[in-house]
């Protein structure tokens, strides 16, 4: 019998490792990630989980990704705060974007989030953050817990991104999960977008990242009147409203 083992983290958690799976509950989401995940397979990208069907307990069922988490615990390890994890994960961003371009999601594809997917857009992780990346020995194994996947454009994806990682939220949010370094923003703003290959300039891109940040604490709101009860706890907690926070600290600043 394989050993299981409870993985922590997440707005959901039930997440459990089984050897070299990771066992979860299903939502009305899964079959569209699960498409997503196995064109990422044949497109030859394995940064990412693949996807392994559902098991006799009806869980999903993925491929576990080896390596190093944050964990639960803050403040997060200094190097998720590091440059060079800045522009790994900028690269993968920029490899990812390549691997997904052509992917077409299935007929009645339904996302977490909602949105419907046409031409032009492409399908982001959507939260491709710090709690979510897996390190082995200094590299960035990739990202798991696509459940939040949504279609969007590469530029919302990208400020998605960015926002986790320079990292652009709220003052009080970052500084408890280790980063203090706030007047090195604006440089690792434009360290991220060159690791990317983003051409326009940061100033441009902050403002971008801001639009962003609003439309994720409006999605928080609205996907918790929908009657998601994980979202409904956010709303508790005050995520949306800490979001909305990071967006106006964002709009003071200069890049």
């Amino acid at each position: 019998m394989t050993d299981s083992q409870n993985l922590t983290g997440g707005q959901d958690h039930g997440a459990i490792r089984v050897g070299a799976t990771v066992r979860r509950t299903p939502g009305h989401w899964t079959p569209a990630v699960h498409a997503l995940l196995h064109h990422l397979e044949q497109s030859g990208f394995d940064r990412a989980p693949r996807p392994l069907g559902i098991d006799s307990h009806g869980r999903e069922k993925l491929s576990f990704l080896p390596g190093e988490t944050v964990g639960a615990v803050r403040p997060w390890p200094a190097w998720v705060h590091s440059d060079e994890a800045l522009t790994q994960v900028a690269q993968w961003l920029r490899d990812y974007h390549a691997a997904v371009a052509d992917f077409v999601p299935p007929a009645g594809a339904t996302w977490r989030e909602g949105g419907t997917w046409r031409p032009g857009l492409i399908i982001g992780h959507n939260d491709a953050a710090p709690y979510n990346a897996a390190w082995q020995h200094g590299r960035l194994t990739g990202f798991f817990d696509w459940d939040l996947a949504a279609p969007l454009t590469r530029e919302q994806d990208l400020a998605g991104v960015a926002f986790s990682w320079v990292p652009l939220h709220a003052r009080h949010v970052v500084a408890a999960e280790g980063f203090t370094a706030f007047s090195e923003r604006p440089r690792r703003l434009r360290a991220f977008l060159h690791g990317y290959g983003w051409s326009g300039t940061s100033t441009a891109f902050a403002g971008i990242v801001t639009t962003r940040v609003h439309a994720w604490a409006q999605t928080v709101r609205d996907t918790a009147e929908a009657g998601d009860s994980s979202y409904q706890r956010m709303v508790c907690n005050g995520v949306d409203a800490t979001l909305e926070l990071a967006a106006r600290e964002l709009s003071e600043l200069r890049f």
